[in-house]
């Protein structure tokens, strides 16, 4: 059965973004150094179409992470652009240019209705306005039996979390203080949903914690 499989970076504090979210920052202030290890990476590099970078044990917890996906799902804000209904005028296409990193579909959750938005290199964005269950059949149909990644941000985390919907997480701690922003496990109760950790990753300016669901 395909696994819905979350992957994000996190602080210490537990903010996963910083605060002020906007256009110009998208992650908020401070926000940037929760990724700095992912930046150096040439895994990292490779995938946005950069040369060179560092090979170190963040490397592998990378490569694992993008194996085996066929589809995306990601909030609104993830997806960014302006809260609210979207610019017919103007239309925004996303943080990633003309050919985004993704080359598979992807699923952005949001309440206000718009037409798929085909993109280079065979991303897809598909808007549903229907909930989170649907986004998830939805791209596990167009996963075609590979596995289904979730991208974020935290308020599309937080509704898959606490549904227990999610297979495998990994959690990517970062020796950071942001004070403020959004936290990953705002309102999705004191329980795990049957998630347990199973492997710890000890990497230059990170930790990474992966936590599975048995059987």
């Amino acid at each position: 059965m395909p696994k819905l499989r979350f992957k994000i970076a996190m602080s210490l504090d537990g903010f996963v973004a910083g605060p002020d979210q906007s256009v110009q920052n998208p992650l908020g202030i401070g926000g940037t150094r929760l990724h700095e290890w992912a930046f150096q990476l040439e895994v990292f590099r490779r995938l946005h179409g950069q040369e060179g970078g560092e090979v170190n044990a963040s490397t592998a917890v990378v490569e694992e992470s993008l194996a085996n996906i066929g589809a995306t799902i990601m909030g609104r804000n993830m997806f960014g652009g302006h809260p609210g209904s979207w610019d017919a005028n103007t239309p925004w296409k996303g943080w990633w240019g003309d050919s985004p990193p993704f080359h598979h579909p992807v699923f952005v959750l949001t309440h206000h209705a718009r037409e798929p938005l085909e993109c280079e290199g065979g991303t897809r964005f598909t808007f549903v306005t229907t909930g989170i269950e649907d986004a998830l059949e939805m791209a596990k149909r167009a996963a075609g039996g590979k596995d289904v990644s979730l991208a974020g941000g935290a308020r599309a985390a937080q509704q898959y979390l606490a549904a227990g919907l999610v297979d495998e997480m990994e959690i990517s701690l970062v020796p950071t203080l942001l004070g403020s922003g959004e936290r990953l496990f705002e309102n999705v109760g004191d329980q795990l949903r049957g998630l347990e950790l199973v492997r710890t990753v000890a990497a230059p300016g990170v930790t990474h914690l992966k936590f599975a669901k048995r059987g």
